[in-house]
């Protein structure tokens, strides 16, 4: 099976157990639908296929606490993407090809949802994790490097750098807290999962934080280079919005040289696992060349 496949296979195994999570769920049929719907968008799940990956890296297999946190993983994500996309703060009337959730249903529920989909997630590691120290390291991880020590700092951050200048300092500190550090929350998740050592642990840490910061230099990118439909959201509005960027901060040229650094440093934190780390090798490579 070649790497795009297996891809597109652990993303759907990802997407069918949230599906069946919601079935067994009991909650108003509106918040349902709209849970549904943002969850059931076509996305990547890049995140969520990461802690199965490392978990199967340090452990041999995936298990069940994996597959947990990694729908965790997703509806955090996911919520981000709700409320990043509200008039409030982006603004933006689509999502993975899809009318954002404030636009297919209102701003209320979108709100709403958002918020669902937080606390569900730390519902599920509470509740389904089988070992009480790994759900509290589980929780632990996701509320710091989700909250206001990372992925919601660097979204602070992101809205307050809006028409400035900017420098490669604000830049970095914007887009670690705001990505890179979700990608190493997955790693270490998928890590703990597998009962990972220390010299593990902290590997998948740093090739998790380089590749995430690689992604969302590409993010960057995309942005000014691809077209709507092509990214299934708007194109150009970083720029529009004055964000800061890589391109617009250090130059479209520079900011490719350090995506590739980023996507090496990545690969050389891999170096202990030896060849049963190339899955993760070549997932560095995908994201270095996506085009959406």
């Amino acid at each position: 099976m070649d790497f795009s496949t297996r891809l597109r296979r652990q993303s759907r195994s990802v997407s069918d157990a949230i599906e069946k999570l919601l079935v067994d769920q009991r909650t108003n049929s509106d918040l349902r639908a709209a849970l549904k719907y943002t969850l059931g968008a076509p996305g990547k799940h890049v995140r969520s296929v990461l802690v199965l990956w490392c978990c199967e890296l340090v452990s041999g297999q995936t298990n069940r606490d994996a597959e947990i946190a990694s729908m965790a993983i997703e509806m955090v994500h996911t919520y981000s993407l709700v409320h990043d996309d509200l008039p409030a703060m982006d603004d933006d009337d689509m999502r993975r090809g899809l009318p954002t959730c404030h636009k297919a249903f209102d701003e209320a529920t979108a709100i709403l949802t958002g918020d669902a989909l937080l606390t569900l997630a730390f519902e599920i590691l509470a509740t389904r994790i089988d070992k009480p120290a790994t759900a509290v390291k589980l929780i632990r991880q996701l509320a710091k490097d989700a909250g206001a020590d990372g992925m919601i700092a660097g979204q602070m951050a992101d809205l307050k750098a809006e028409q400035t200048a900017g420098t490669e300092e604000t830049l970095e500190y914007i887009h670690v807290n705001k990505t890179a550090k979700m990608f190493r929350c997955a790693a270490a998740m998928g890590a703990i999962c597998g009962g990972a050592s220390q010299k593990q642990f902290d590997s998948l840490c740093e090739y998790g934080l380089n590749i995430g910061l690689a992604f969302q230099i590409a993010d960057d990118i995309l942005d000014e280079t691809a077209s709507s439909e092509q990214l299934g959201k708007t194109a150009g509005k970083d720029l529009r919005a004055a964000k800061c960027t890589y391109p617009a901060v250090v130059g479209m040229d520079r900011a490719k040289e350090i995506q590739q650094k980023l996507t090496c440093a990545a690969m050389d934190a891999l170096e202990p696992f030896g060849v049963k780390a190339d899955t993760l090798r070549q997932l560095a490579k995908a994201l270095l060349e996506r085009t959406k």
